[in-house]
């Protein structure tokens, strides 16, 4: 006695069918409400000064040219300056890494420009390990581990405040934001809105891979 395998019953076909749009739908839509409801995230907290006595500041880098920090860099330092000058913290921490071909990290960089601002050479430290935003972070976190401290206030640009808040947490930093609000990244609305896409797309990529997707925008230098 043989057997055979049915076919799919035309009633069973048409059901399929009929949800087949409904699940790319219900797809598209849990899509654009996670995509819609962190770049608010983004942006709110971009909007945010958490400021408050902690061990550190922790100025995250960005482009440098021989020592010279760019304008983007320059407006994160010297808003980490004025923090400093308030006494948020007794000290500041510098990170970012060296392009190939570069004769200073960005790290130096930052160390040198505020030292020439008046900062004291004692109160500054420069982490200059890690080739992206979360390898410096675990440089960062490791170096504090040493020392004792564990509170710090992150200064980059507004956009950037969740995610590196975010990254901070995950290496065990008790971290919160003071993001600067002068710089070529706050000039217009088109530059904010460009930067909270870019930046909404680079957290989403990290809660996915748990990987940095750090990159530069030669147009702001």
């Amino acid at each position: 006695m043989s057997s055979s395998t049915s076919p799919t019953s035309p009633s069973t076909a048409r059901a399929a069918a009929a949800w087949a749009p409904r699940v790319v739908v219900g797809a598209v839509v849990v899509a654009l409400l996670l995509v819609g409801g962190t770049a608010i995230r983004v942006w709110q907290l971009g909007r945010v000064d958490e400021r408050q006595p902690v061990d550190m500041i922790v100025v995250l880098g960005a482009a440098q040219y021989d020592g010279r920090p760019s304008p983007v860099f320059r407006a994160r330092l010297q808003h980490a300056l004025e923090l400093y000058e308030e006494g948020v913290a007794p000290r500041i921490i510098t990170v970012g890494g060296a392009a190939a071909g570069d004769a200073f990290t960005e790290a130096q960089a930052g160390e040198q420009w505020l030292v020439e601002n008046g900062v004291p050479g004692q109160a500054l430290l420069p982490v200059d390990e890690g080739r992206d935003t979360y390898e410096s972070f675990e440089a960062v976190a490791a170096v504090a581990d040493q020392r004792g401290w564990s509170s710090a206030v992150l200064v980059s640009d507004p956009w950037h405040s969740l995610r590196s808040r975010t990254m901070a947490d995950d290496v065990g930093l008790d971290a919160t934001t003071s993001p600067t609000k002068r710089g070529p990244v706050v000039q217009t609305r088109e530059t904010q809105l460009r930067y909270i896409v870019r930046e909404t797309g680079a957290l989403i990529y990290y809660h996915l891979t748990h990987g940095s997707s750090d990159f530069s925008d030669p147009g702001l230098g």
